[in-house]
């Protein structure tokens, strides 16, 4: 309790006391009166504590661009840190952390025919590890690593069409011309140790599992096996994540402490392309390094929350013990607000999946009831906090971190502070409505028009790397 509150509290019952014998009728509704506001104020101050930082980078620490828009870029993009996010440990009053960024700055654009197409601002970007320090009211992230292989950096650019993880996104560039995919490409969305001084990364477009070391050189991959007649990059995974929404793969990663590796899929499957919509939960799913073993749970996303079930979304996981794990959850809910929740999620009574995905029988199609008839029963889960209700005001939470029974750390993606603006657009037509030709312009019902793409930079607060140390009102465990 705040020694404001308490002197009011003091204020209000003196006052009461002394007005008893005038007024005994109300006693008890006095009494009642300051036992509520007691209540009431002891709630308030038993809420999570929430640190804010701003991130900071070292001068010089942005991504150049000399693209088409570089102009309204002169000092080129931020670097969009926190697509995932490690707690590294203590070093005297500092807190020290490891994050990944994503595939690089892109930004959204019409459909190229029947397939979506996203605009890459910097097409040879490579994803980057970086350590960010807290210390003295501030937060700097530094030390840059671009991921790499023996053939050098790698890029966040589609896969190839053809092969299991292929998105079917068209790679543009920002004129909107045709980029060629790449199967080193990577869009990186979690990361977590391995144990050995090096990290496990998880992958959207895969979605892969990667294991690199402290500078981040790619070590293993992992992947859906495929089946007969499929091409894949890297197996290992069971066969059913290829059917991971587009841009949908692992969204985050964890190391429990008995070594297992646990990915999120970020929304539901969508099997055959049927069941994104209806489909209860999305998986989580364990894989253990030292003998490849796998294993699947469903966690069960909050479908009463939203329009459609698709539209939740995993932000990332962190381990509390072999069995707990801490997850965001987040997505647009069907009044158009964003929602952004943290939960524990106790795997215990959750049924391994992998007995019950046959072909023409996968739990993604059961409803309540029928899952359980089969028998199968979805992790166990209870709200933590909601960092809306906390003040939070970033689209996306990214990255989550455990510092200790009571703290945790959660970070923001920013996108690298670009957005697609649409110039000289047709009054009543959103983007959707467009399409872009093979020569780079757009059409609307098929006719040419006059809009363009144009790249700007995004304003405060989205262009900001956020970082929030909330300390809870009570320890997890």
């Amino acid at each position: 309790m705040f020694p404001k509150d308490f002197i009011f509290l003091s204020f209000l019952f003196f006052t009461i006391v002394a007005s008893l014998h005038e007024y005994k009728n109300m006693k008890i509704k006095a009494i009642s009166l300051v036992i509520g506001c007691a209540i009431s104020l002891s709630t308030f101050a038993a809420q999570p504590k929430v640190e804010h930082y701003i991130v900071s980078f070292p001068e010089g620490t942005r991504v150049s661009y000399y693209g088409a828009f570089a102009s309204a870029f002169p000092q080129g993009l931020p670097v969009g840190i926190g697509s995932g996010l490690l707690f590294t440990g203590r070093q005297g009053d500092a807190l020290t952390f490891v994050t990944i960024t994503d595939r690089g700055p892109n930004a959204d654009s019409p459909d190229r025919g029947k397939k979506e197409s996203k605009i890459f601002v910097t097409p040879d970007f490579a994803p980057l590890l970086m350590n960010i320090r807290v210390q003295n009211g501030k937060a700097e992230a530094t030390d840059a690593r671009p991921l790499h292989d023996d053939k050098g950096n790698v890029n966040g650019l589609p896969l190839q069409d053809g092969v299991i993880g292929a998105t079917n996104e068209i790679a543009l560039s920002d004129t909107l011309k045709v980029l060629q995919g790449d199967n080193r490409g990577l869009d990186t969305e979690g990361i977590a140790p391995d144990g050995k001084g090096g990290y496990w990364l998880c992958d959207e477009y895969g979605p892969f599992l990667i294991n690199v070391d402290e500078r981040g050189k790619i070590l293993a991959m992992h992947g859906p096996q495929a089946a007969d007649g499929e091409k894949s990059i890297a197996g290992g995974l069971p066969n059913i994540l290829k059917w991971r929404q587009p841009n949908r793969g692992f969204e985050g990663i964890t190391r429990m402490p008995d070594g297992r590796i646990i990915a999120a899929v970020q929304s539901t499957l969508d099997i055959d392309g049927k069941s994104k919509k209806q489909a209860r939960f999305t998986r989580l799913v364990s894989f253990d390094p030292a003998t490849g073993k796998t294993a699947m749970y469903g966690y069960p996303i909050d479908g009463e929350a939203y329009s459609k079930n698709s539209d939740a979304k995993i932000g990332d996981i962190v381990a509390i013990d072999n069995q707990h794990l801490l997850l965001i959850e987040q997505g647009t809910n069907k009044n158009d607000a964003m929602r952004n929740l943290v939960y524990k999620v106790d795997l215990r009574p959750a049924t391994e999946l992998s007995a019950f995905d046959k072909p023409g029988d996968y739990p993604e199609f059961d409803d309540k009831k029928t899952l359980a008839q089969r028998g199968i029963k979805l992790a166990a889960k209870s709200l933590v906090v909601d960092l809306r209700q906390l003040g939070w005001q970033q689209e996306k939470a990214e990255g989550l971190a455990l510092i200790d029974n009571r703290m945790l750390a959660v970070t923001n993606d920013n996108d690298f502070g670009v957005k697609a603006v649409m110039q000289n657009p047709v009054e009543g037509k959103k983007r959707k409505d467009y399409r872009v030709t093979d020569q780079g312009t757009l059409t609307v019902d098929d006719k040419p028009v006059a809009t363009t793409i144009g790249l700007k930079p995004l304003k405060k607060p989205e262009v900001d790397s956020e970082l929030w140390i909330v300390t809870l009102a009570e320890p997890l465990k």
